[in-house]
């Protein structure tokens, strides 16, 4: 029994796919197939029922799933001690990002490095260490720190979830630290032409003696706030289930009594953008700023945010590099400051408080080239 063996079964598992394994473990699909039905041998029991469309856990397989899991954490704290006594001199730490996850945030709320200008700096004062990025959903990045397959991820989530007990965001936080890094409202985007495109009631842009409306000089922005409720009936364009963005914008819907309508999906705000642009439907995401042909309307009743973190696990100390890594990202990215009153941010050691999660599901992964996810 060879651990590769284990971490082939578990991604298996996980993914219900031997495709979409190989995929991630950047193997063959045949090569996965044949080390895991060789542990099959050695153990002497079918660990996968292939009989169906979707890859199933056998009972010898639900049984022996926590024990591989267990076998890979302990064979991941046995290197991290080696490791340890390399101090900071060499090392690797695995990254994981929402997609293009630039940490660039809007004008309006200041400035500060993009992500890897921040891991150049880090770079050059510890030369030794090296970085494996990964770009997927929020959803599929939580589980991977949880099953050790990450050190630290870039993840975007609802505002509202920190971690902190009373917290309405998501419950995959437990046993995770949080660091705010920027937290956005979502705004709702559409072609010129779309009906949602200019406001018409009160405080409107088109409304008499209404002090909003468009922005001045910026073409294409209509800053009259448009009610959530209002893109029922709409067809909308958002990310996949599993992002931060989606589960906020569906949060923002079931408060408002709407049910979601996407109809389009797409891995990243820029894309959401165009395709709004191109009039396939209501693009929610963070403001893109001034676009042709696209009209800009701020959301409303409720403000739906996306917030976009630092998170790690806490149910062991970290690696020398990995908590090195956190520090230097957490000095880069100090966060706003009201995100960080109610209770300091963790040490890697740490542990998180649970908290309840709005009801959102896990995608497939995806890459390209915005954040928010």
């Amino acid at each position: 029994m060879e651990l590769r063996q284990l971490q082939y079964f578990v991604t298996v598992a996980q993914h219900g796919s031997f495709t979409r394994a190989a995929q991630l473990l950047h193997l063959s699909q045949p090569g996965v197939s044949s080390q895991i039905r060789q542990l099959e041998r050695e153990l002497g029991h079918p660990l996968f029922d292939r009989s169906g469309r979707t890859v199933r856990l056998t009972p010898v397989g639900e049984a022996v799933l926590p024990h591989a899991r267990a076998a890979l954490a302990a064979a991941a704290a046995a290197r991290r001690t080696a490791q340890e006594f390399g101090g900071l001199r060499r090392g690797h730490v695995r990254l994981g990002m929402v997609a293009g996850a630039a940490l660039t945030p809007p004008a309006e709320l200041g400035t500060f490095p993009g992500l890897a200008t921040t891991l150049a700096a880090f770079r050059q004062e510890h030369p030794g260490i090296d970085f494996s990025l990964t770009e997927d959903t929020t959803a599929r990045m939580l589980d991977a720190l949880r099953d050790g397959r990450l050190d630290l991820a870039v993840v975007g989530l609802p505002a509202p979830a920190s971690g902190r007990e009373g917290d309405d965001g998501w419950s995959a936080l437990t046993g995770l630290a949080l660091h705010t890094v920027l937290e956005v409202p979502l705004v709702a985007a559409c072609a010129s032409e779309h009906p949602l495109a200019a406001g018409t009631g009160p405080g409107s842009a088109d409304s008499p003696g209404s002090g909003s409306g468009a922005a001045p000089g910026v073409p294409g922005a209509d800053r009259s706030a448009l009610p959530v409720a209002e893109l029922a009936g709409h067809a909308l364009v958002s990310t996949p289930r599993g992002t931060g963005l989606r589960t906020a914008l569906e949060c923002a819907l079931a408060e408002a009594g709407v049910d979601p309508a996407v109809g389009v999906e797409a891995a990243a705000p820029p894309q959401l953008a165009e395709l709004a642009a191109h009039g396939l439907g209501v693009a929610v995401l963070p403001d893109p700023g001034p676009l042709p042909g696209v009209r800009v309307r701020p959301l409303t009743g409720p403000v739906p945010r996306v917030r976009i973190a630092l998170t790690w696990p806490t149910g062991q100390p970290a690696s020398p590099p990995t908590a090195a890594l956190v520090a230097h990202l957490r000095r880069a990215y100090p966060g706003p400051a009201a995100a960080q009153a109610p209770a300091p941010v963790q040490a890697p050691a740490g542990t998180a408080a649970p908290s309840t999660m709005c009801s959102s599901a896990a995608a497939p992964s995806s890459t390209s080239r915005s954040s928010g996810k």
